[in-house]
């Protein structure tokens, strides 16, 4: 059994930045977005369910799915929303669970399981600790603004449909402000690093003394 700690953060925040960090200290790292794009991949089921719900508009001319249009339309149809996550989360979790059994295989300490949704899906009791990578509303803005190429209404109506900061910050083990230049985490993380590494190899031992 491994320890999970667990990475989240509002969108826009710079989970990935963090994620990238961490992965080039040779943690292992179970990311929920890379995943929630694989299970809709071209020629996949799921894809496949998308298309017939929403129609084949939804599609890019090669037949992969439309990420932009989907976002749109899935944040201005509740109804729309909720018959997607019903699809989309049990396979996302399913393949979660796979890979972090298989990480549970390897002779690292801990993997770091990136999760932007945590708090919202109730997820927080599957790891051991929790770390948020943290930043102002503003930041978030320009940020979901400047990537996705959308307007400040879109862009607040995905703010408003995640968790607010202070409650994210409640559930908080470890935070990481990201307003600054990502250079300036890379001494945080190398310090959270090792910090983790020995919460880690704490659980261990008492998890192999249990056996």
């Amino acid at each position: 059994m491994s320890y999970i700690v667990a990475l989240t953060g509002g969108i826009g925040s710079g989970k990935s930045t963090v994620a990238n960090e961490f992965c080039r200290l040779g943690v292992p790292v179970i990311d929920a977005d890379i995943i929630a794009r694989q299970v809709v991949e071209s020629g996949t089921n799921a894809l496949a369910a998308i298309a017939d719900h929403f129609g084949t508009s939804i599609l890019q001319a090669d037949g992969s799915l439309n990420r932009q249009k989907l976002r749109e339309r899935i944040f201005n149809h509740a109804i729309d929303k909720l018959w997607l996550n019903n699809l989309l989360h049990p396979l996302i979790q399913q393949e979660t669970q796979r890979q972090l059994t298989h990480a549970a295989k390897i002779t690292t300490p801990y993997v770091l399981w990136v999760v932007p949704l945590l708090i919202e899906n109730n997820l927080c009791n599957k790891a051991n600790r929790i770390l948020v990578v943290d930043v102002s509303r503003k930041t978030q803005l320009h940020r979901i603004m400047t990537r996705d190429n959308c307007s400040e209404h879109l862009a607040e109506q995905i703010l408003a449909a995640q968790t607010s900061r202070e409650i994210r910050l409640s559930y908080a083990d470890d935070v990481l402000n990201n307003d600054g230049a990502a250079e300036a985490l890379i001494p945080q993380i190398k310090k959270l690093h090792q910090q983790y590494l020995a919460l880690a190899n704490k659980f261990n031992s008492r998890i192999y003394l249990h056996e």
